[in-house]
């Protein structure tokens, strides 16, 4: 059986992906609207989240 691990992304790929300051993505994860986990003192993303952020914010600005 083959598991394809998440892709996971640090805040500064987050930034870097969806042009956005430091201070607006930790705004983002406060909101809840992007969602993320932590391991040890590093904040990770999982990349379809991301994605899907993407997308809804898109849709929703049509």
């Amino acid at each position: 059986m083959t598991t394809v691990a998440p892709q996971v992304l640090t805040v500064a790929e987050v930034m870097a992906a969806l042009r956005l300051s430091r201070s607006k993505v930790y705004d983002l994860i406060r909101s809840n609207a992007l969602p993320s986990f932590t391991i040890g003192r590093c904040r990770r993303f999982d990349a379809a989240d991301v994605t899907a952020y993407m997308r809804n914010q898109i849709e929703e600005n049509r």
